[in-house]
């Protein structure tokens, strides 16, 4: 592992003096200059009317709303699909739709997206409008029936799309050939966001709320279903998601959040009033994914939909008891992963190919996205783990790394070898595809030559980057507190990490698992405290450590500390 600072950009900052010299340094090292590149208030959104395809959406769906079609919202089986499912549901209620349902496809029996399949039962629930969200732009067989039964269709979507678009009523997706909005890194709640946005902008503009008797609604409402979606789906933090992020994490922090959320945070152990974007990320997200990994995703909707807090907090619970299950299973999996890896994967020259591929018929559908994930960190490879999908398929879910795009990638597989892959989309760091059990060893061939042609030794050599080292008098309280507020931080914004030497005073396990110590420096008699997730104790305690670690807030028994957490530990000599 190798352990380098963020190369700091050759031309001068602009960013205001009266930034503290940390912070200009770590948003320097993330390309922003100015300090207009700060500014999170919701009027510095990229404008509504800038997307294409939203104008021609917001007239569809008022059509929809006029002539009180039946609506009918297909969305993904994920924290992203959830909340775009939940704001579009909250949205058209609100807007006065009297006829509004969705319906998400169970992962292990429709698959992704929208299929014919689905589009049937569409039909047979009378839909007179279909509205995708977090999906839709490779459903071209899909929305080809939908059409056949006289069903418009409007696509919401962030994926990339394929080089044929569906040829559905409307689409709106930042990433469509042609759209110049300058955000193409929405998540799907995001895009759903806009158009509902654009919808009441219509609906406001012909004094709809006043003839239909209703009170008139405030968008921003639903920013905290925004932050939750784009959080949890990974998408890189630009400045237009960090606004969005921003303001539905302020929403939240100030309880003005759906009952859910609230209810999801409170299992978790996570304060709300102090909830930042890593515990949407790692405490709340995982626990509404678990549904859609292990069951059905409708129980996260309905937690996300629901008014009652009582009704949220049960829901919350067996979200939770869902989301232990799904670690067990993860546990599990993850075992059997390194041993395939031990057994089956050694290349000519002895180590593990540039690409790992893996399949085990045991493996759950649901979690094999989460064990790529686990074993691409460990081993800092592109990983496609497959589980069986049923009659003699299966379903991988591909996880990259910086310089491989992972969609590209499979695209090039596809068109060498026609009809190797049934079906595949995503994005350039995860992906997802379906191909036949039997030609499972013919995949796993192209794949890994795919990626040993595009990925140098150097690109699989696992880098950590740091916003260099803190002084001792700089692992404050009060640092802690710029550092949780100066973001959001997440994909592509990146939380900020330092590295520095320490003298070990004190080390002890905590909660089974976890490596509590007491640091200080050579320099001083300065000490701070520290834990590391998941570490033994230090076999030579006298030793010097190098790490890297985030600074955060401590508190317990309502007493608030710096406190390290560490990322790596290496020995010095």
């Amino acid at each position: 592992m190798k352990i380098l600072q963020r190369p700091l950009p050759a031309e001068a900052s602009l960013l205001s003096a009266s930034i503290h010299p940390v912070m200009q340094r770590i948003y320097s090292a993330r390309g922003l200059t100015r300090d207009s590149e700060l500014e999170l208030e919701l009027a510095h959104m990229v404008p509504v009317g800038q997307m294409k395809g939203v104008t021609d959406a917001a007239d569809l769906l008022f059509e929809a709303l006029h002539l009180d079609k039946s609506i009918l919202i297909v969305g993904d089986y994920d924290a992203d699909g959830a909340a775009s499912t939940a704001l579009a549901m909250l949205a058209l209620g609100a807007y006065g739709a009297t006829r509004v349902s969705y319906l998400v496809p169970n992962r292990f029996d429709y698959g992704y997206g929208l299929t014919p399949e689905l589009v049937d039962l569409a039909a047979g629930k009378e839909a007179g409008l279909i509205i995708t969200v977090d999906n839709g732009i490779s459903s071209l067989s899909g929305v080809e029936r939908a059409n056949d039964l006289g069903i418009p269709v409007l696509i919401t979507d962030h994926h990339l799309p394929p080089d044929r678009l569906p040829s559905a009523a409307a689409i709106v997706n930042p990433n469509q050939p042609g759209d110049s909005f300058p955000s193409k890194h929405l998540a799907g709640v995001g895009v759903i966001f806009y158009v509902m946005a654009a919808l009441f902008r219509k609906l406001r503009s012909i004094g709809w709320f006043t003839q239909q008797g209703l009170s008139e609604p405030n968008p921003a409402q639903w920013l905290d279903l925004v932050a939750l979606g784009t959080i949890c789906d990974l998408v890189p933090l630009d400045h237009n998601n960090r606004v969005l992020v921003a303001q539905g994490l302020k929403r939240i922090r100030a309880g003005n959040c759906r009952p859910g959320i609230r209810a999801l945070a409170e299992v978790a152990k996570r304060s709300l009033p102090n909830i930042i974007a890593s515990d949407i990320g790692f405490a709340v997200g995982p626990r509404l994914n678990a549904a859609g990994r292990l069951d059905d995703i409708g129980l996260g909707i309905e937690c996300l939909l629901t008014d009652s807090f009582s009704e949220a907090r049960q829901m919350a619970q067996e979200l939770d008891r869902l989301n232990q299950e799904r670690r067990a299973i993860e546990q599990a999996m993850k075992i059997q992963a390194d041993s395939l890896l031990d057994r089956l994967h050694l290349n000519a020259d002895g180590g593990l190919p540039a690409g790992l591929c893996l399949y085990d018929e045991a493996w759950h559908q649901g979690v094999v996205g989460i064990l790529a994930s686990r074993i691409k960190a460990q081993y800092h490879r592109p990983v496609i783990a497959f589980a069986s999908g049923g009659a003699g398929t299966l379903k991988g879910s591909a996880r990259s790394i910086a310089g491989l795009h992972m969609r590209d990638l499979l695209a090039g597989i596809a068109s060498r070898n026609p009809g190797l892959i049934t079906r595949f989309g995503g994005h350039a760091m995860a992906a997802g595809l379906t191909l036949s059990e039997a030609d499972y060893p013919r995949f796993k061939k192209a794949f890994e030559q795919a990626a040993d042609d595009q990925l140098s030794p150097e690109m699989l050599q696992g880098v950590v980057l740091t916003d260099g080292e803190l002084l001792p008098d700089e692992m404050s309280l009060e640092m802690a507190e710029i550092l949780r507020n100066g973001g959001p931080w997440g994909q592509g914004f990146p939380e900020p990490l330092f590295e520095g030497s320490f003298d070990l005073q004190q080390q002890r396990v905590v909660g089974e698992h976890h490596l509590k110590l007491e640091l200080s420096s050579s320099s001083s008699a300065w000490t701070i405290d520290a834990i590391a997730f998941n570490q033994p104790l230090l076999s030579d305690p006298d030793r010097p450590i190098r790490l890297t670690y985030r600074l955060d807030v401590n508190e317990f028994r309502g007493k608030r500390s710096p406190q390290l957490i560490v990322e790596t530990i290496q020995s010095t000599t």
